[in-house]
């Protein structure tokens, strides 16, 4: 949704109690975000630094668990200050339960993006 250029993002899918952690977020950054207007408010944080221009390499691993999915891919962005462009992997699982993403755990390559954010 955000590379689409919609003002929608993760919140939309997001349950009301749904959580979005990011356990190896880059210092400085919040590593947990609760409900909708939380995940809201740090999209927005995030399009004042960064202008996500492509995702690339998408997998998407099912597991035994119903509820449960791992997706891998590849996420550039540029940084609204200067135009610097970089890409770094992630890996995320995702819990969704009745339509609703309940659990959003991110995992990023932290060095990668401590030298973007810095």
């Amino acid at each position: 949704m955000t590379l689409a250029g919609s003002s929608a993002g993760l919140e939309t899918l997001l349950a009301e109690d749904g959580v979005v952690e990011v356990p190896f977020a880059p210092p400085g950054f919040p590593s947990r975000f609760e409900g909708p207007a939380a995940v809201a408010a740090r999209r927005t944080l995030m399009a004042g630094l960064f202008r996500f221009t492509a995702m690339r390499d998408v997998v998407v691993h099912q597991t035994t668990d119903p509820e449960v999915a791992f997706v891998e891919y590849e996420l550039e962005a540029v940084r609204v200050a200067d135009g610097v462009r970089a890409a770094a992997p992630f890996a995320v699982l995702i819990r969704v339960r009745d339509g609703q993403v309940v659990l959003w755990r991110e995992y990023q390559d932290s060095a990668a993006m401590a030298r973007f954010v810095s």
